[in-house]
């Protein structure tokens, strides 16, 4: 086996030596794609040939194509760090990846092929992502197991929103809550073992000897598990009335495992500093939340895009950026177009939760925030997609 994934690594093209690769530049793609065919649908300048309707539609490519490649390429980079295996590569990532993409084209042009079969592919590709992410983990014994559970739970979201979409079940939001509650679930287990161990290591490298991050505690796990239970509670029945008690206390809590990061101690080094910044959009967004949830004058759209367009957006960003140099072998430092998607991805959540406020005109507002979210990813396919595309620097045949 080891033989024959060493095998495939060396006949393959770069862009298929590793699921970083392919999903990391496809999924950016697809999300300024989408966005621009959803604008065209609001502006009435197209009609979308599927049989869900635009809004449903956006949030279905956003949540499940967009972040559902991201998630892709992550989690299949990162298990042969988790295991020592080596990658999963050559045709059985190309036929991943096509898979992906027929689910794409799928729910695009579901009026002409039908829900079921759009549906069928669609999730079909979270349970084979999921089978192979299993096999890999299940093979070394790791101890990584709950996050393939999450990909698979991520699966059954995605088809629970086209469950909705055909009028199947009676919650039509049901799926896409999921999908959120999942997701944010995925940051705070991951985002709490890498930010602290990046930032500690930041830190260390600057002659830093006091105050440095720690390992995850009991305390991490409680935050994890408060957050779970208060948007598990959110996702089945948002309208409860322990829903924005339970959020706060999420919110708050999530604020001070924050703070034992020490995040404000990394403003010079961007690559560490947006993965706080990402970060703390977790917490904003559950406060949102909550307070819609109390009855205060926030917008429940700005509140959900606090966690989609500001935490899911950002940290995707933030380690698609660190990732790609890491595993191309260039040094983990951000140039002038790094700093600008990272500028441009914050700059653009901003306007989209604050357009609702009645502070600027919300017109002008929603499109400027729309050109500044899809312009950080045309900045980040600039910047990295012909490294995507290339070699490693250090090893050309990795």
């Amino acid at each position: 086996m080891l033989a024959l994934r060493r095998a495939r690594m060396a006949a393959s093209p770069p862009i298929l030596r590793g699921a970083f690769r392919p999903f990391f530049f496809l999924g950016p793609l697809w999300a300024v794609a989408a966005l621009t065919l959803w604008l065209l649908t609001l502006a009435g300048e197209i009609v979308l040939p599927t049989v869900l309707d635009p809004l449903a539609w956006h949030r279905h490519e956003m949540l499940f194509g967009f972040v559902g490649a991201v998630i892709a390429g992550f989690l299949l980079t990162a298990i042969p760090n988790w295991t020592g295996r080596l990658p999963i590569a050559g045709m059985p990532l190309a036929m991943l990846t096509g898979l992906w993409l027929m689910g794409r084209l799928g729910v695009l042009f579901s009026a002409l092929t039908g829900p079921v079969v759009a549906a069928a592919i669609d999730v079909g590709f979270y349970c084979v992502l999921a089978a192979v992410a299993a096999r890999e983990v299940i093979a070394a014994k790791n101890r990584n197991l709950p996050v393939v559970a999450l990909v698979l739970l991520f699966g059954i979201a995605n088809a629970l929103d086209h469950a909705a979409g055909a009028g199947v079940i009676g919650d039509p939001d049901l799926g896409w809550r999921a999908a959120i509650t999942l997701v944010v679930l995925m940051i705070s287990l991951i985002g709490g073992r890498i930010i602290p161990s990046f930032t500690r290591n930041w830190m260390a490298k600057q002659g830093m000897k006091d105050g440095l991050p720690g390992q995850p505690t009991r305390f991490d796990l409680v935050v994890i598990g408060v957050t779970g239970i208060a948007l598990l509670v959110w996702t089945v029945s948002p309208e409860a009335r322990v829903v924005p008690w339970l959020l706060s206390a999420s919110g708050a809590l999530q604020l001070v495992r924050m703070s034992r990061w020490r995040g404000w101690r990394t403003l010079r080094d961007p690559l560490v500093l947006i993965l706080h910044i990402g970060y703390l959009w977790i917490p904003t967004g559950l406060l949102l939340i909550a307070a819609v949830g109390f009855g205060a004058l926030v917008s429940r759209s700005a509140a959900i895009h606090a966690l989609t367009a500001g935490a899911m957006a950002t940290m995707i960003l933030a380690v698609m950026s660190r990732a790609t140099l890491g595993h191309t072998g260039r040094p983990l430092k951000a140039d002038a177009g790094t700093v600008l998607a990272y500028t441009l991805i914050t700059f653009g959540a901003l306007l989209r939760i604050g357009a609702p406020s009645g502070v600027f005109d919300y017109n002008v507002g929603m499109e400027i925030a729309g050109l500044c979210w899809g312009g950080a990813f045309l900045v980040f396919l600039a910047v990295y997609g012909p490294m995507l595309f290339a070699a490693r620097v250090d090893n050309p045949s990795g």
